[in-house]
């Protein structure tokens, strides 16, 4: 599995490849339609021939046509697209950008997501406590 360079894409690489993810598999032309402000066709495949070059896509051809589909599972994309945004805008601290998201969408958890945060928390001090002794 090639390493996640999330943070070396551009802005239309992370477009496509959220595009990838959400449908698991794309054509160019579908990842064209789903891409807001989306270049030109040719500009989308050159874009996806790169992301093929950096490794995080590959394909299969189906007749004339190319299906495209990400090579990096979701949720490492995903932790990596959130370490950048927790060091970009958060200077590196996790607790400043969980209580943005808490100020943001706070009211609108679940009892069952508050729960899930509360033992989350509570295994981390665990953790921490044992590392104490």
């Amino acid at each position: 599995m090639p390493p996640l360079s999330h943070t070396n894409l551009s802005r239309r690489e992370r477009q496509i490849m959220d595009v990838l993810y959400e449908s698991a598999e794309a054509s160019a032309h579908d990842v064209q339609d789903k891409i807001p402000d989306a270049p030109g066709y040719s500009a989308v495949r050159a874009l996806i021939a790169r992301l093929v070059e950096k490794g995080l896509v590959s394909f299969r051809q189906e007749g004339a046509k190319y299906i495209y589909f990400p090579t990096v599972a979701q949720s490492k994309a995903s932790l990596s697209a959130i370490e950048r945004i927790v060091k970009t805008f958060f200077k590196g601290s996790r607790a400043k950008a969980m209580n943005a998201l808490l100020d943001l969408d706070g009211d609108d958890l679940s009892a069952r997501e508050i729960e899930e945060l509360e033992r989350n928390i509570a295994r981390i001090k665990s953790l921490k406590k044992g590392e104490g002794k």
